[in-house]
């Protein structure tokens, strides 16, 4: 039988060798092939450009602090970022489920059901702050208390429930829970604020710095019991050391045990795996854990989230097998370069018949807003400085002000995630700008009419 498939398909071999047309045929078929493969090869080679939509959360937070500096070295690399900050890890979740995000910097401890994510890597364990007001000593005095929990879309809020279940305080019954932003919390007076707050973050803290020190707010310590971390695997233990946010009064008086809440990256499923290469290597850049105060261990990109790795993590992780280094590569490049310099060759033929390139379309930023809503807060703070003499209308003139002032936070909230930007530090600058004001106008009325 095998011996009557040969003769057949030699005698067709055949025909086709003495057919001047098929034999054409299959050789310009032939080059075709080889040119493909060349051209494959050479696709493979060329450098790319990548972009990309990520979130680091809250805008105050640490973890848009670490999207930030990711969105940095990850331009060196290829990989332009836009942010978009979020209320928190279940937004940024759902929005990566859904395709309209790329990547995220969430809190683990979240629920596992979005098909469209993957895991791309473990970054570190983020401890948990518990603020409270002076005269609370423990966590069974929250009982009957306001504890702010953070956005209800935010993951720290859903992990911080779990640990205040875990001491018998359930929502609703033993405490009452509020959903502040942390910008919110940073512009409420302080006979506003809740009697406790959570916040999950790197220490020190900004936010954390600012409440201790301008709202009188202390560190209270979570013990971690081992059984937590068999019943909740997200979880690791933590400490807060001594003095990290003031030095007299010491706050905290002592090294403190807390919380950690496991923190990852993770993207949509159907990203790029060159682009989420070229993300990792600039997570794991030389320079990135000094700016970040603590070292993400490449050791560690496998720590799951409960998401399954990315096809792009899975490439980076085997970028040490002897298959994928770099001699090998150069091996390919020897075989295939002449195929790679004819179709160079032909590339810049077909450039030159096809004329000039048109001139590149200039973006257009858009940093002149953001310099002019600057501008006004400047203006608005001028004409507080004007109204100082005038003690009696003083408060009217104050409350009228913030409420421009909370009008440019709102139009620079809805723009900052899409604008086009050469200095990207000026949402940052002009919401700081903003609280500024806002604390400066709180602190001058305090002074002249008692008002807080």
């Amino acid at each position: 039988m095998a011996n009557e498939a040969q003769k057949i398909l030699d005698s067709l071999l055949g025909r086709v060798q003495q057919n001047t047309k098929s034999r054409n045929a299959v050789g310009v078929l032939l080059v075709l092939a080889l040119i493909g493969l060349g051209a494959s090869f050479l696709y493979d080679l060329l450098p790319r450009q990548y972009a990309m939509r990520m979130t680091g959360g809250d805008i105050m937070s640490n973890r848009h602090f670490l999207a930030r500096l990711l969105q940095k070295e990850a331009a060196n690399n290829g990989v332009a970022i836009t942010l978009d900050p979020m209320s928190g890890s279940k937004e940024a979740l759902i929005a990566i489920d859904e395709g309209r995000l790329d990547m995220a910097v969430i809190l683990d401890g979240l629920e596992n059901k979005y098909p469209n994510v993957s895991h791309v890597a473990y970054i570190g364990p983020e401890p948990l702050h518990l603020l409270v007001q002076p005269h609370i000593k423990e966590i069974s005095d929250l009982v009957g208390r306001r504890v702010n929990l953070g956005s209800l879309q935010g993951g720290t809020r859903i992990v911080a429930k779990q640990v205040l279940e875990f001491s018998a305080l359930e929502a609703g019954i033993q405490y009452v829970e509020t959903n502040f932003a942390s910008e919110d919390l940073l512009q409420k007076r302080a006979d506003k604020l809740p009697e406790a707050i959570v916040i999950a973050a790197f220490a020190p803290s900004d936010v954390v710095e600012f409440l201790v020190k301008e709202r009188g707010y202390v560190l209270l310590e979570i013990p971690f019991p081992p059984s937590l971390a068999l019943r909740l695997g997200w979880v690791a233990d933590s400490k807060i050391l001594a003095y990290t946010y003031n030095v007299r009064p010491a706050i905290p008086s002592r090294d403190i045990r807390t919380i950690g809440v496991n923190m990852h990256l993770v993207a949509n499923r159907n990203v790029d795996p060159r682009a989420v290469f070229k993300v990792l290597e600039s997570l794991y850049a030389a320079g990135l854990d000094s700016k970040l105060k603590f070292k993400v261990s490449e050791d560690q990109l496998r720590t799951s989230s409960g998401y399954p790795l990315s096809e792009g993590s899975k490439l980076f992780l085997a970028r040490k097998n002897p298959f994928l280094s770099a001699a090998t590569f150069d091996k390919l490049k020897g075989i295939f370069g002449l195929v790679l310099s004819t179709l160079s060759t032909i590339l810049v033929v077909l450039r030159w018949f096809r004329g000039a390139e048109p001139p590149p379309i200039e973006p257009l930023w858009e940093d002149a807003v953001f310099v002019e809503w600057l501008a006004k807060i400047g203006e608005i703070e001028r004409q507080f400085d004007s109204g100082l003499a005038n003690r009696e209308q003083l408060p009217e003139l104050a409350f009228s002000l913030q409420a421009q002032l909370t009008i440019i936070k709102a139009d620079a909230m809805k723009r900052a995630g899409t604008a086009k930007l050469q200095n990207t530090q000026l949402p940052q600058l002009l919401l700081l700008a903003i609280t500024d004001a806002h604390a400066r106008f709180m602190q001058v009325l305090s002074i002249n009419k008692g008002i807080l």
